[in-house]
């Protein structure tokens, strides 16, 4: 019986989902575990996602299904993604996180892996700060939280200006967002996957 793991994600400028695109190779390289890709609905009106310049941007991944809240009991693990905003998730990936109190009443996720990869603008932006927060919900729902350790080198990497923590993979967009995810940045996405995905599969065997 494989092993389900989502990736849940909310990008605006596509960012994000080029990195969940990356978890989850990660995911499907580990024998038994499958990766379902799934985007948190969005929140802004259209006028002001073209206004913002993210509408064309979010057409690139407009396949990806809408994930719902009842759909995350059935994963063996969650891999969220979100942008930074100001040091926390953005509203999208919250207004999600604020509608599974039912499966917190029931237990739902109780077990299950969590894990968190985000972008930010800046290299200061809130790298860390939003994946810890982040934990605090996941904490709630009784999940068992998986980083990404030391054991993936590329964390230490200082050739170049690079995401990667120890609590997730990271992406930096630059301020105008004109960046995109570097080798290194995906490389860490794919570790990641790939750790969540053993993990997974262990607890579940």
């Amino acid at each position: 019986m494989a092993t389900n793991i989502q990736i849940v994600f909310y990008s605006m400028y596509g960012h994000i989902y080029t990195m969940a695109e990356a978890v989850a190779e990660g995911v499907s390289s580990v024998d038994g575990c499958t990766a379902v890709l799934l985007q948190v609905p969005e929140l802004m009106p259209d006028a002001v996602l073209e206004q913002y310049g993210a509408k064309a941007a979010r057409a690139v991944f407009a396949h990806i299904p809408t994930a719902t809240v009842d759909r995350l009991a059935e994963a063996d693990a969650i891999i969220f993604g979100t942008p930074t905003r100001f040091g926390n998730m953005a509203a999208q990936m919250r207004n999600f996180l604020d509608q599974t109190g039912k499966l917190w009443m029931q237990g739902a996720l109780v077990g299950k892996i969590g894990s968190v990869f985000a972008s930010t603008g800046t290299q200061h932006g809130g790298q860390e700060t939003t994946i810890t927060s982040f934990h605090s919900t996941l904490l709630h729902h009784g999940m068992i939280i998986v980083g990404v350790p030391y054991a993936e080198q590329r964390l230490t990497v200082m050739t170049e200006i690079t995401g990667g923590t120890p609590y997730g993979a990271t992406t930096l967009a630059g301020a105008d967002g004109s960046r995109r995810p570097s080798e290194n940045e995906l490389a860490i996405a794919r570790y990641q996957g790939a750790h969540v995905a053993k993990i997974a599969a262990r607890l579940k065997g």
